[in-house]
């Protein structure tokens, strides 16, 4: 290699390695939790005791594509965005579908 060449390769190693730091540390994990979320809004069913971002606990009682219907006291029924799903009430259910 020329000098000319090994000078190019020095000035363009940090950025090779910046690349791979931001790769590992923000890029990688990042898309691991939207396939969790993905999984879990996938796994959504009827009867599914769920928690919901704003931390409201409640029974899932009707499911569309976007919108659900909590029952969150008997007889009281709320609609949210499916979006708005933080988790399922029971932890060995979260851990299953991570």
């Amino acid at each position: 290699m020329s000098d000319e060449q090994m000078s190019i390769l020095n000035l363009l190693w940090p950025f090779i390695l910046m690349a791979g730091i931001f790769y590992f540390i923000l890029w990688k994990p990042q898309k691991k939790e939207q396939q969790k979320r993905k999984n879990l809004l996938g796994a959504l069913k009827k009867g599914d005791k769920i928690i919901t971002i704003g931390g409201v606990y409640g029974t899932i009682t009707a499911l569309s594509e976007e919108k659900m219907t909590l029952e969150i006291a008997e007889g009281v029924e709320i609609d949210f965005l499916r979006s708005a799903v933080s988790g399922f009430q029971d932890p060995e259910r979260n851990k299953a579908i991570g």
